[in-house]
């Protein structure tokens, strides 16, 4: 087997695994020369770029064809494009605004001019099947919702931001489910109606999946109850102007510009072996990869999925860690026509399959042409049986609902559906899902490297858990920690 490199990663002829030890390593050299990142989304990228910056070599391996990870980037007309993926921003994301402006980019506001609509039953508070009125707050009991909030506000004061699992009462907290909570605490109907149409939006959620733990620390990251649901002045305030897969395409050409050929598209890991030196990352395709220190960027249920030797001593997710249970759906339209009728796109609704819709139009293209794009939000129980319709029958539904939604709609000049539920190199959309004692068993080891190994992604980020913003500030987190280390 050939030995470790000291001026970087290089492909070895052999994928024989190199020797395994009991446990982690002690630190080698005193500076890092070389590193593999494994995952070419926003947190890989960060992380690698970083690196690059300070003079370590770096090979990115992503499996899919195109880097992005969770962000990807849909052109619905001539230099128009739209988000299927992770898309929102607002003020408190300070690492994001400060990468748009270092990679040359810009915002765009999210439109939320006009009236909203809101397809909730009758008998539930709702002032029929379809009501229309200003703001995003639906047409339901407002003291319910007032004391549904407040609770919610009360859960997230108590929980522990820096460390979950040390949150007072958390044992009990992480036992519990989201759906168990609503049941013994929510009594009026309108409230049982909304919560979980809530938790849908916020973090593509089903009440069942995911602790009351998780559930609390998630809003708390976020910037809190108020500022995560908002789009004005909000966490959904603003998107990246063309859209947020250019972060990671800006970033990639950084590093190809520095190193041609250190990003490498369709290359899925399969193993990652540490000895004495440094570290061998083995690809399912054969190819292997030597390098002082490895950063494994992805999502918890992939990265439990890699044969570590040795053996990590905690796992990365757990039998009730899930998936995010989101399916984005793009309708394309000649122009944004709701607004003519003063309108503004923004919708919540108790039946599938789009729970909401936004307006997600793109600016004016570069020759002047505007098209309208609604965006609609699958998420939770109804994104699994969404997820399992035929593309026509998914089509179908989507278009029909917009229309009795927005009866002014002519048929959809172009219809997208991004499939994150069942898109194998994410495992879930926006974030895995921390379901009942998962906080407790995972916690403590979330960001502790494993030897040469080191953790990236936004699920280990306890600030802004789940954004694009607790992705970036992952990717510094470690590179701080591997220049710390190697020092």
């Amino acid at each position: 087997m050939t030995g470790p490199t000291t001026n970087g990663p290089t492909t070895l002829g052999s994928t024989t695994p190199g020797p395994a030890t009991n446990g982690p390593t002690t630190p080698g050299p005193a500076r890092v020369a070389s590193a593999v990142v494994i995952g070419a989304g926003l947190a890989g990228l960060t992380a690698a770029e970083g690196l690059a910056a300070r003079g370590v070599e770096v090979t990115v391996l992503e499996a899919r064809p195109r880097v992005g990870g969770r962000t990807h980037g849909i052109e619905v007309a001539p230099g128009a494009w739209i988000d299927a993926g992770a898309a929102y921003l607002g003020a408190k994301h300070t690492e994001l605004l400060a990468l748009i402006k270092d990679l040359g980019l810009a915002t765009t506001p999210t439109t939320m001019l006009g009236a909203s609509r809101f397809a909730l039953d009758p008998g539930t508070g709702a002032d029929g099947e379809l009501a229309t009125r200003d703001g995003r707050f639906p047409p339901l009991n407002a003291v319910a919702l007032g004391e549904l909030f407040d609770r919610l506000a009360e859960l997230t004061a108590q929980v522990d931001p820096e460390a979950p699992w040390l949150t007072p009462d958390a044992e009990r907290l992480d036992t519990l489910t989201a759906a168990e909570w609503a049941e013994q605490e929510l009594g009026h109907p309108d409230a049982r109606l909304f919560f979980p149409l809530f938790l849908g939006e916020m973090m593509a959620a089903d009440p069942a999946d995911v602790s009351v733990l998780h559930m609390a620390f998630y809003l708390r990251s976020g910037g809190g109850l108020r500022y995560l649901n908002a789009f004005e002045g909000g966490a959904q305030e603003d998107r990246v102007a063309g859209g947020a897969h250019l972060l990671c395409e800006r970033l990639a050409a950084r590093l190809t510009d520095r190193r041609p050929g250190s990003v490498r598209l369709g290359e899925p890991v399969r193993s990652v072996v540490q000895d004495g030196e440094g570290v061998t990352v083995h690809t399912r395709a054969g190819a292997a990869y030597r390098a002082g220190v490895a950063v494994v960027a992805l999502p918890p249920l992939l990265a439990e999925s890699l044969d570590l030797r040795p053996a990590r001593p905690a796992p990365r997710a757990g039998g009730r860690t899930g998936r995010g249970c989101a399916v984005k759906v793009n309708l394309v339209y000649p122009s944004p026509v709701w607004r003519e009728h003063g309108l503004s796109g923004w919708s919540v609704n108790a039946r599938g399959p789009l729970l909401s819709t936004v307006d997600d139009s793109p600016a004016d293209a570069p020759d002047g042409s505007r098209v309208g794009v609604l965006t609609g939000f699958v998420t939770g129980a109804e994104a699994h049986r969404y997820a399992a319709l035929g593309p026509e029958e998914q089509r179908a539904a989507a278009v029909a609902q917009a229309a009795s939604l927005f009866p002014m709609l002519p048929e959809p000049i172009g219809f997208h559906r991004t499939d994150w539920v069942n898109e194998p190199y994410s495992k879930g959309c926006y974030a895995a899902l921390f379901g009942p004692g998962d906080w407790s068993r995972l916690g403590p080891a979330l960001t502790a490297p494993h030897g040469r190994v080191h953790w990236a992604g936004t699920e280990t980020s306890t600030e802004f858990f789940g954004l694009l913003e607790g992705a970036i500030r992952s990717g510094h987190r470690v590179v701080a920690e591997i220049l710390d280390a190697e020092a």
